[in-house]
């Protein structure tokens, strides 16, 4: 699935129906979908906690209803050619805005006043407060007047409940025993889980065999 002119692929399967954690900021982005008057969120929190799901499950549901929506992930050089066309845009999402390249943060703070002042929902993520940002002080000073949400830590219990999620939508079924060989000998970082799983599935199919705990602790030997 592409974008408004960009040639960015969305992940289908990061829907904001699927994300089962932080439900407030869920009813408080489905709000925006309803509001006649535009508004601007920014979210942080650390890595793995579902930021990038929840912007492109917002994009994907502004598509949905035949919104024009944008995903930008700042950490990529930024595509200053979107300029041209803001005023096209209902919905414009800035992800990992902590991690944007010195040289794009003059063509972003731009981006962001001009999508303001088209009214243009926008939805900002990134790993800190806006006033901790290693960026340019207007940008700081701007970005700290949206509406600031913190993702709180996932319990291994909503982890584990976003791991099953995803394994399910696969139709693939692992036991809840390599989960906690996982949280205890490996990682609770759910971004870093669900992409050890997946290389994991890829292992298993080739190997043909079950993704258990000795296939587990096989396969991070070797990684």
């Amino acid at each position: 699935m592409n974008q408004l002119g960009l040639p960015i692929s969305l992940n289908a399967s990061m829907l904001l129906e699927s994300f089962v954690a932080n439900k407030e900021l869920l009813r408080l982005i489905n709000q925006l979908f309803h509001n006649e008057k535009s508004s601007e969120v920014y979210i942080y929190g650390a890595s793995g906690q579902g930021k990038t799901h929840v912007l492109q499950g917002a994009v994907l549901k502004a598509l949905e209803i035949d919104k024009h929506a944008v995903y930008i992930d700042c950490s990529d050089p930024f595509p200053d050619y979107i300029l041209d066309f803001v005023d096209q845009i209902d919905f414009i999402c800035f992800d990992n805005v902590h991690s944007i390249l010195r040289e794009s943060q003059e063509v972003f703070f731009d981006l962001y006043n001009r999508a303001r002042q088209a009214q243009i929902f926008i939805l900002v993520s990134g790993n800190s407060l806006p006033s901790d940002l290693e960026v340019m002080k207007d940008l700081k000073t701007r970005l700290s007047l949206a509406v600031v949400y913190k993702l709180e830590e996932l319990s291994d219990e909503l982890t584990m409940s976003v791991i099953d999620s995803q394994m399910s939508q696969r139709n693939l079924s692992v036991n809840s025993n390599v989960y906690e060989y996982l949280f205890k000998n490996y990682s609770r970082d759910l971004k870093l889980l669900l992409s050890t799983l997946n290389d994991l599935d890829k292992a298993s199919l080739q190997a043909k065999k079950p993704i258990s705990i000795p296939f587990v602790k096989n396969f991070l030997e070797l990684k």
